[in-house]
């Protein structure tokens, strides 16, 4: 214990892409914090960038563990499946991500970068038909997401706006209550069977039909395994990469960036897009917590046996100790060691399929668009509220 009164957490409301000021306070005086939650008590804070990386790849801070427990959190109430990849430990999560990790490599990425920029340019090719003001989140930001994920797992692109409700409130933090979240996963668990059963019927070159085969031929899947692995692949696959997008485009428009790039004038784009992926806070308070198995000290702090942890990638992101004058956005100095994918055995296997994506959206707004800018000022841009992902509700532009 630290011998400090716990910090109540969520700090405060979350604001557009504003981090909050409390987690500077803590790297600067208790970057290892006792907090507490609104539901099941205290846990911990960890906000420094190498305490962050041990927390987050040590094999004693466990996520099966939090099954088993009245686990510190903000929802009364919060979806608890052992079958979910999330909520295992390695072996057993090494297990599930070998079977798709394939699909996620450098080599199938670069395979599919050609279909992806067919797929930005049809959208781009509409937005420019249609004239602006457009809403770039409708008209790029959410549908490429949505088609690459349909495409890798073998998704019909037409159920895309059944699973994109049910994606947005099981994706909630504290937008909708307890029983709607419990629905829409029940709906997207009776979704993914009924998948199932079609690619039994009619088996693919694709990514779903590949896990079926995996668990009725080779045994390697549960039924239970299959269906919530589809379920996180299929919403963690699209969620993230739609609101980072549009985060990155507001970033640059706002702040004079994207101008700047067409001009000739800044760096690379990876960098810049890796830059972006620091600075930018894309997830929202809370998230997902680790249990410590036993007794281990992180940055001089004892955390015990049973009690849980919390680490907070984008406060880690902006640690002053590694990344000076972190609060800015610095495109000349490369910051590719953010911890916006994770670290450890969590870290996001999609990692280099959504850099693609991001790549290869904006690249083609700068070349087609570029006199791109906000149709609304800054702050009239609407934010979503109360998801573990931030994004703009709608992302107004012109050109």
């Amino acid at each position: 214990m630290t011998g400090r009164a716990p910090h109540p957490f969520p700090f405060g409301p979350t604001v557009a892409l504003e981090l909050d000021g409390h987690y500077r306070k803590l790297q600067e005086s208790e970057r290892v914090a006792r907090i507490r939650m609104p539901f099941g008590g205290d846990a911990w804070l960890v906000t420094g960038y190498e305490d962050t990386k041990f927390v987050l790849s040590d094999a004693r801070f466990s996520r099966a563990a939090t099954l088993t427990m009245d686990l510190p959190r903000q929802q009364p109430e919060i979806v608890r499946d052992p079958s979910m990849i999330m909520s295992m430990d390695p072996p057993r999560h090494s297990r599930l991500r070998l079977l798709a990790g394939p699909a996620f490599s450098v080599r199938s990425v670069d395979r599919l970068r050609p279909w992806i920029a067919e797929q930005v340019e049809g959208l781009l090719d509409t937005l420019a038909a249609e004239g602006p003001p457009a809403d770039l989140m409708a008209g790029l930001a959410l549908p490429l997401p949505v088609a690459v994920i349909c495409e890798i797992l073998g998704v019909p692109f037409a159920d895309r706006d059944q699973f994109r409700v049910w994606s947005d409130i099981v994706m909630a933090v504290t937008a909708f209550p307890p029983e709607e979240v419990f629905a829409a996963f029940r709906s997207l668990t009776e979704y993914l069977h009924r998948l199932a059963e079609l690619k039994r019927r009619e088996p693919a070159d694709d990514l779903f039909s590949t896990l079926v085969r995996a668990t009725d031929a080779e045994g390697k899947l549960t039924e239970q395994e299959l269906v919530t692995f589809g379920i996180t692949l299929l919403v963690v696959g699209h969620e993230t990469t739609v609101n980072e997008l549009a985060d990155m485009v507001f970033v640059l428009l706002r702040d004079g960036v994207y101008a700047e790039l067409n001009r000739g004038a800044g760096p690379p784009l990876p960098r810049v897009l890796d830059e972006l992926l620091r600075f930018i806070p894309l997830e929202s308070p809370g998230g997902f917590a680790r249990v410590a198995t036993e007794d281990v000290e992180v940055g001089g702090v004892l955390i015990r046996r049973g009690e849980a942890v919390y680490t907070q990638l984008s406060a880690a992101n902006r640690d002053p100790e590694v990344f000076p004058d972190g609060d800015a956005l610095d495109l000349e100095i490369a910051r590719e060691q953010h911890l916006t994918f994770g670290y450890g055995p969590h870290r996001c296997m999609g990692a280099l399929l959504a850099k693609a994506e991001l790549e290869l959206a904006i690249a083609a707004l700068l070349r087609r668009f570029p006199g791109l800018e906000l149709a609304v000022a800054p702050e009239e841009v609407t934010w979503k509220v109360a998801r573990l992902v931030r994004g703009p509700e709608t992302l107004p532009v012109t050109w």
